[in-house]
């Protein structure tokens, strides 16, 4: 792979190179490979298609967790957020000790290693929110909560530069990657001013189906405004909202 240079910048295949634009500038690259029939027949590319089904299966499962939280991502989201979330999933399917290679997939996995993951890379809940917080999973009980201790927001968030107010969003996610289908509930404080005054404690509980069988995902943001005239406004679109996996528990 080859970065373009110069004024004029291609796009298409020029004798055997192909050129094109990303999200890393325009590059250009040989064209050729081996052929998708001798992938899909040759004995020697059976790693390659167990490998291959895998990864598909990995794209699904992140694309469904994604859906399931639509709307706090739209505001909370890097662009590279589904490769990174993909290559997760794949990291979890690899943890399936029950099914065989290929056919290995998330619910056998390790579906905890989601934990921690950040949906955002340029503002991260890690290097944003410093107040301690507590999170529980009761799968008997169908709830999925946060709670905040009071806090003093000017000490406790690193706010992007032009916030006044900020608010603490979470959501509980019951999702089932074999029928496609999740189950969600989200929570949100109410817009609190960025200063010197504490909060109260603060408590979110995000209820799902009781003694649920499928894994069960914690969620937990903050989204940030500022304030003109009177009006709240999402500050810079939302590019600096964090959002992260905070809790996770596997089937």
């Amino acid at each position: 792979m080859a970065k373009q240079k110069g004024i004029i910048k291609l796009d298409g295949t020029i004798g055997g190179i192909t050129f094109y634009k990303s999200q890393d500038g325009y590059l250009a690259r040989e064209k050729g490979g081996v052929s998708g029939d001798r992938i899909a027949n040759d004995p020697n590319f059976q790693r390659t298609r167990e490998n291959g089904e895998e990864f598909g299966r990995a794209g699904k499962a992140g694309k469904l967790l994604r859906n399931s939280i639509r709307a706090m991502l739209q505001n909370a989201s890097d662009s590279r957020m589904v490769s990174r979330l993909t290559q997760k999933m794949v990291e979890v399917i690899q943890e399936d000790a029950t099914n065989p290679r290929g056919q290995r997939n998330v619910i056998d996995g390790e579906a905890e290693l989601l934990e921690g993951f950040e949906f955002n890379i340029s503002g991260k809940l890690g290097t944003t929110l410093y107040a301690p917080y507590t999170s529980t999973i009761d799968r008997v009980a169908g709830t999925l909560a946060v709670s905040i201790p009071a806090f003093v927001p000017l000490n406790m968030i690193a706010a992007p530069g032009g916030s006044t107010h900020f608010k603490i969003v979470s959501a509980g996610a019951e999702v089932d990657f074999e029928n496609e289908t999740f189950v969600l509930d989200s929570q949100a404080s109410a817009i609190l001013p960025w200063d010197v005054t504490a909060t109260a404690a603060l408590n979110l509980s995000n209820a799902v189906t009781a003694n649920s069988t499928h894994p069960l995902f914690l969620v937990l943001g903050i989204e940030f405004y500022q304030e003109v005239n009177g009006q709240m406004y999402s500050l810079k679109n939302g590019a600096f909202n964090p959002l992260a996996v905070v809790k996770v528990s596997g089937v």
